[in-house]
């Protein structure tokens, strides 16, 4: 296949940033303005599974637990947990001076409610309230679980990173429909959510809170360790396009650029004001997701037609603009560099196959010309750029292709429904999400094979039955075995189609300091 072109600036590269409000010298240097991926449709992180809300999440609500550099849990509200009864029970104790940002401390029973509610969503959580016989408040600082068999890892599914975010909220917001947003955005988390400056699809203001106690010991570690705030503001502005966002940047109009377009980085490293750095050092796993509900990817023969077809190279290229220390082609079903990664039966799909090889391959699955539906998000450049790679793709096998093209919030409400693609549905698309948060057996709900909504309601019983028993064990060595029998199956049921991985390219003013890799956090950073 011809290469993709390396992607260009968009549209507006020397147009002027969005005007910035005028504040005096002081409140600026207290305000820090950041430049978002895409806009925040969704505030509820119980209820969207995007990237975007989950960082939205982060500031304003916290969790019992956070995974640190190393994917270890650490205790984050919680001071501590106790394990007895064979490790059937747990017994989590909240640090004190925890308080919801409308004055009431946060109890135990909060935490139960939120931990109820957000099961009801996650797949991960499911599982959790599925296994539990029980989940109750002590007292006022006590969260108990009383499981029907050990579960080692708690810890972690409480503190995962990706989205759902296990996010702890007020007990009379935790009671909303899970399927419903709630009503009010208050948490207990370094930051208060400013709801009456929000400006859809423009603007999105959080305050410090002032109640907030951070972690009184350890350093700041991804999601773990203490969240000291040095802003008084923070505020999101979304740009029309990157030319903007790069301008806004270099005037000092906004302090930092989340995802810095691949084709500026040497750009920005050359300008003496401006830094360029990946954060988000174990990069963004991108894949095909199909609806395995309705013809014909509801047949796992069609689906290995697409996973033969796919050259990673051709994404990655696309996405990562051809510079080699951003990409990564050749993975599996679990992100490299990470410990549940291998090259296990990779082989068998290597090379790919030729678009004769594959439209024999496709015919020979049933497949008769009928139109396939992919749909693709016309405001989010890199998602937007491996969707292009994928349609032509498909094109070129002999896929009858109707490619839909719309914004991400609309996106991402067509991606959840089940109808015929012709009533509102899908065929397929292509997502691009955090690698941490589809890290392991345990937190990647992408493979999950019960039918669940965030892998395209996949089913695999054999899926399930190995990831059941990777999670009884304490031993990582056995859980990578466990994690290499899982690929296989992926090779062969095929919930998904691995596009390689890309590392994004944040950009900063260099007058800020202490910026955390990892997804954006808005702690610990501060202006010198």
């Amino acid at each position: 296949m011809p290469r993709i072109g390396r992607r260009t600036l968009m549209r507006g590269a020397g147009a002027l940033a969005l005007p910035a409000p005028a504040l005096a010298a002081g409140e600026r240097a207290r305000e820090l303005r950041f430049m978002p991926q895409i806009d925040l449709a969704f505030l509820d992180p119980h209820f969207s599974m995007t990237n975007i809300t989950r960082n939205h999440g982060g500031l304003v609500f916290d969790q019992l637990y956070g995974t640190d550099t190393n994917s270890e849990a650490q205790p984050q509200m919680a001071e501590g947990h106790t394990i007895e009864d064979d490790g059937r029970r747990w017994r989590i104790r909240l640090r004190d001076g925890l308080r919801w940002h409308d004055g009431p401390p946060v109890l135990a029973r909060d935490c139960v409610a939120s931990i109820q509610r957000w099961g009801r969503r996650d797949v991960l959580g499911r599982e959790l309230l599925a296994i539990s016989d029980e989940i109750s408040a002590v007292d006022d600082r006590t969260i108990e679980f009383r499981l029907k068999h050990r579960f080692p890892l708690l810890a972690a599914a409480l503190g995962k990173p990706g989205a759902y975010m296990p996010a702890m909220m007020p007990e009379r917001l935790a009671m909303t429909d899970p399927f419903k947003q709630i009503p009010e955005v208050i948490g207990s988390g370094p930051f208060r959510y400013i709801a009456a400056e929000r400006l859809q699809g423009v603007r999105n203001v959080y305050a410090k809170f002032e109640g907030y106690v951070p972690r009184p010991n350890g350093s700041p570690d991804r999601g773990a360790g203490p969240k000291i705030v040095h802003f008084d503001r923070v505020v999101w502005s979304t740009m029309p396009d990157q030319g903007t966002a790069f301008a806004a940047l270099q005037k000092g109009e906004q302090d930092w650029w989340e995802y810095a377009s691949q084709d500026l980085l040497p750009l920005i490293r050359r300008d003496r004001n401006l830094r360029g750095e990946v954060l988000e050092t174990e990069g963004n796993y991108m894949f095909v997701r199909f609806n395995h509900l309705q013809p014909p990817f509801n047949r796992p023969e069609m689906r290995r037609v697409i996973l033969r077809a796919v050259e990673q190279v051709d994404f990655v290229n696309a996405v990562g603009g051809g510079e080699a220390e951003l990409q990564r082609a050749g993975v599996g079903f679990f992100p490299p560099g990470l410990p549940d990664a291998s090259q296990i039966g990779l082989d068998g799909i290597r090379p790919p196959f030729t678009p004769e090889q594959a439209r024999a391959a496709l015919a020979a699955a049933g497949y008769q010309g009928e139109k396939i539906i992919q749909i693709s998000p016309g405001d989010y450049p890199n998602v937007k750029a491996a969707s292009e790679v994928l349609a032509d793709l498909l094109k070129r096998i002999g896929i009858n292709l109707d490619y839909i093209s719309m914004d991400w919030a609309t996106m991402t409400q067509r991606q959840i429904k089940k109808d015929p693609p012709d009533q509102g549905g899908f065929h397929l698309h292509m997502l691009n999400v955090p690698s941490l948060s589809v890290a392991s057996p345990l937190v990647n709900s992408r493979l999950r094979g019960v039918g669940a909504e965030e892998a395209g309601w996949y089913d695999s019983k054999r899926y399930e039955e190995l990831r059941a028993a990777s999670l009884l064990t304490d031993d990582a060595a056995e859980r990578h075995r466990y994690a290499e029998q899982l690929q296989l199956e992926c090779l062969a049921s095929v919930p998904l189609v691995p596009c390689g991985v890309t590392l994004q390219p944040s950009a900063w003013r260099k007058d800020l300091t202490g910026v955390l890799p990892g997804v954006p956090k808005f702690w610990n950073v501060r202006r010198a």
